[in-house]
Order: C-alpha cells, then sequence, then structure tokens
C-alpha cells in the first residue's frame, strides 16, 4: 500500500504538503505468494513418469559356456512384426512345410485376443488380484501390489513364452505397439530375437511377394 501524505500548517496558516519518499508497502504482497504457493501445492497433481521396463537378459562372459533354456513346442508362441503394421504369429516350431502364419494387427481383437487366449489363467489370476485390492478385500501398498503382481508371474508354469522377432521392414513403432501388448495381457515371459530364413520366406509368403524398404523400418 502506498503512503498517505499528511498536510502541514506553516506559520502564515498555508497549508503545504509533507515531503516524503514515495514507497509502496509490499507486505500483503508476501501474503498474498505464500497463499497462493500453498494453494498450489495442496491442489497440484503428483505424478510419476511413465517407463517401459524391460528385463535385459544377464551378459554371458567371454569364454563362458552357457547352456540356452530349454523351451517345451507346446507353450512357445512365435510374433512377427511384418510390414504395414501387420503381424503374423504361429505356436511351436517353424516348419517350411507345414507351418502357416497366421496374420492379424494391433487392434483389441487382434494380437491382444490371440494373447488373452494363450495366457487366460495367469491373466484371471491378476485381474482377480487388482479387483480384490479395490474392493478392501486385500489391503496392500502400491509398491507391494506391484511385487505381488510380479510374483504371480514368476510363479506361472502354464502361460506362454513368447518370442518376438521383427521383419526387416518392420517400424521401430511397432516394438512398442508389442511391448504394450504384453504389459496390458500380463505376459510373464517374452524376449526379442532375431528373425531366421525359414520364418522371412514364410513372411514373403505370406505377405505374397517381397515388399521395398521401407523408410521407417527396422533395419
Amino acid at each position: 500500500m502506498a503512503d498517505i501524505q499528511v498536510e502541514e500548517k506553516s506559520r502564515g496558516g498555508k497549508k503545504k504538503p509533507k515531503k516524503g519518499d514515495a514507497r509502496v508497502d509490499m507486505t500483503p504482497m508476501v501474503d498474498l505468494m505464500s497463499l497462493l504457493i500453498t494453494f498450489f501445492m495442496l491442489t497440484a497433481a503428483f505424478s510419476k513418469p511413465k517407463v517401459m521396463e524391460i528385463v535385459l537378459p544377464e551378459k554371458v562372459r567371454k569364454n563362458e559356456k552357457v547352456e540356452p533354456p530349454k523351451i517345451a513346442e507346446s507353450r512357445t508362441l512365435n510374433i512377427i512384426l511384418g510390414p504395414d503394421d501387420k503381424v503374423f504369429w504361429y505356436p511351436g516350431k517353424a516348419d517350411p512345410e507345414v507351418t502357416v502364419l497366421q496374420e492379424t494387427n494391433f487392434s483389441a481383437d487382434g494380437i491382444r485376443q490371440v494373447l488373452l487366449d494363450r495366457n487366460r489363467a495367469l491373466f484371471r489370476k491378476i485381474d482377480q488380484f487388482e479387483k480384490d485390492v479395490i474392493a478392501g478385500k486385500i489391503d496392500i501398498k502400491q509398491d507391494s501390489m506391484r511385487s505381488a503382481i510380479s510374483q504371480l508371474k514368476k510363479d506361472d508354469d502354464t502361460g506362454p513364452i513368447v518370442l518376438i522377432k521383427a521383419y526387416k521392414t518392420a517400424k521401430y513403432k511397432n516394438f512398442v505397439d508389442i511391448i504394450d501388448e504384453m504389459s496390458i495381457v500380463g505376459i510373464a515371459r517374452y524376449t526379442f530375437t532375431e528373425i531366421d530364413w525359414i520364418e522371412e520366406g514364410l513372411v514373403v509368403n505370406a505377405i505374397g511377394q517381397e515388399p521395398e524398404t521401407a523408410s521407417g523400418s527396422a533395419q
């Protein structure tokens, strides 16, 4: 607030204003700023940054012999990221004379439904667990809830083991899309691996002809 000047009377009866330096009192502004800071701190929504967690295999030391893990063909599901946002899949082991690629896409009725059908038992366990937490039947903290879901995935011995591969003209965007699908469906075990020549030939037969290399390919 600005100061008010007080008039003084001189000996001759004339009034003259009191001389003083003009200044503004900032005390009310400091109070207002404190109230605004408190308001924004109480009303602001603090959100954690969204990150994508990828579990990578342990590094193999030089001259160290490591046997590859044995994977049951009955649980193996191969997913191939194809051109033009297409997704191909087949179960078990690739056989050029027997294997036929199934084509799908990234819609809710596409590869997600395929994964759900293969992972229905584990998905139901995780879904029921989350519903019990929301309903208050299970009293658990957020961090403990994530640990419990991770443990359910580790203990699973019936769900699919997904091998994700990319054709030479697949888009980088599709890598993110397929990881999102793994998280949504709750796939416990999946990994990225290189596509072999048999699978490349199956993709070429599925699309009818070998497409030209796209600008956004994963080469």
